[in-house]
């Protein structure tokens, strides 16, 4: 028997809107009831900066633990600036409030690397922080390319500091930089240790992020090439008519897919 994995609900799930309006505590609640392990907390999401202030981070990082979920904290923050450098207030203020959070994960998107990692600094940063840093692939051609991150792995590894940080694949992004996202998974699978699970449906400017289908063979196959004990986020839509019963559907068919 295949073992479950553990399933963590996106807050953009219960819809962008509803998250900002009920706050995002209502929707860790729901997150729980559906049965899932976590809960990723967007920061975009907040409704007030105030919902980013360390003590607001840690009441909500102490509801959370208490309905029995651990927790990511996702910011729109870039790991590097356009021009290539590390962005080092940035992570020093993600890794700070993650922290307050009490989250497992702190997820960056990439940004700008081009050559130089930076490694040592990063480091540093994380040297004392209970939290693992991640950086996602994005849907822009800035820091969601698989260049890009070929290449960053290969220069932490380089600059001597290859675990340092790891990778959210995010299997639906890849369409919109016109990667195969299985075309992906070879070269970054060892690297991977959390999974934004969805497809994507339309073309160009009017691409949507969507539920894998049940009988999907590519994001089967996708799942299949990667590492298997990682945990899987939701992050396509659910239906607003039944958001209850569908976020327990994905949950229960995420963790044994």
């Amino acid at each position: 028997m295949t073992e479950a994995v553990d399933v963590v609900i996106v807050a953009s799930a219960f819809g962008m809107e509803a998250v900002r309006a009920g706050g995002h505590l209502k929707w860790a609640e729901a997150t729980g009831r559906a049965g899932a392990a976590g809960f990723e907390v967007r920061r975009e999401l907040f409704s007030d900066e105030a919902d980013a202030a360390p003590p607001a981070l840690r009441a909500l990082g102490k509801r959370i633990a208490e309905l029995g979920l651990w927790s990511v904290y996702s910011t729109p923050a870039s790991l590097y600036t356009t021009d290539g450098k590390l962005n080092a207030d940035a992570l020093r203020v993600s890794v700070e409030e993650a922290i307050a959070l009490g989250a497992r994960f702190v997820k960056l998107q990439l940004g700008g690397f081009a050559a130089e990692a930076n490694a040592a600094v990063i480091a540093e940063h994380m040297r004392c922080a209970d939290v693992r840093l991640v950086v996602e692939n994005g849907q822009l051609a800035e820091g969601g390319s698989l260049a890009q991150f070929v290449g960053l792995f290969d220069a932490l590894a380089r600059e001597g500091h290859a675990d340092v940080l790891g990778m959210t694949f995010d299997i639906g992004n890849w369409a919109w930089r016109g990667v195969a996202p299985l075309d992906a998974a070879g070269p970054l699978a060892a690297h991977v240790e959390y999974i934004h699970c969805k497809t994507a449906v339309g073309e160009g400017a009017r691409r949507f992020p969507a539920a894998p289908a049940a009988g999907d063979a590519q994001f089967a196959a996708v799942l299949d090439n990667l590492p298997r004990h990682v945990p899987r986020g939701i992050e396509f839509p659910f239906d607003a008519s039944r958001i209850d019963t569908d976020a327990a559907h994905y949950v229960a068919w995420l963790a044994a897919a």
